[in-house]
């Protein structure tokens, strides 16, 4: 039995969710967001609540389960309160800076980094060191924040790159005099 799939999901104030066949959509203050549905789940829309059941006992609709019901959370809460990662810049020279609809990094290399900015997504630079990455689906917002860190991420040595605001870096020892 799954321990996360068999919790409602409460659908806040200001916040519409309609089941239309396999497919859930999710309307919000800031967005929309759809989900289509396997045919092993079965969702239901009751007042405030959303219940996720598995339609058979098979191995693969318990699998579902959890997972699905952890997806419509995060469409609920993306449409109404959005998500967003925080990053930060260390390195002499190195910055960032959005230009219309591209993000303009420079770190180190010979040429600056130019990354266009997708659809659904808001990228802030409240200083040249920090980068704030929002939208509301979740996993564009983790993505793209993997991939502006995969840009040029944390040196173990001095801590230079490109970093989550929340993560700690490991550092290691230089070379013994």
């Amino acid at each position: 039995m799954s321990r996360v799939g068999k919790y409602p999901v409460e659908i806040p104030q200001g916040v519409q969710v309609a089941i239309a066949g396999h497919l859930l959509t999710a309307k919000g203050r800031l967005g929309e967001l759809k989900l289509q549905l396997t045919d092993h789940i079965e969702a239901t829309v009751e007042g405030n609540h959303i219940t996720v059941k598995p339609r058979t006992e098979e191995r693969q609709a318990r699998m579902m389960w959890g997972t699905t019901r952890a997806l419509l959370a995060s469409m609920v809460k993306g449409v109404s309160a959005g998500f967003q990662k925080s990053m930060e810049i260390t390195g002499t020279g190195y910055r960032a800076a959005v230009q219309g609809k591209n993000l303009e990094l420079a770190l180190g290399y010979s040429h600056p980094i130019v990354y266009p900015i997708p659809d659904g997504i808001k990228i802030t630079c409240e200083r040249p060191t920090a980068i704030r990455v929002e939208g509301v689906d979740k996993r564009l917002v983790g993505q793209v924040a993997a991939e502006i860190r995969g840009f040029r991420g944390p040196e173990p040595y001095k801590g230079k790159g490109i970093r989550y605001t929340d993560e700690q870096i490991r550092r290691k020892e230089g070379k013994k005099k």
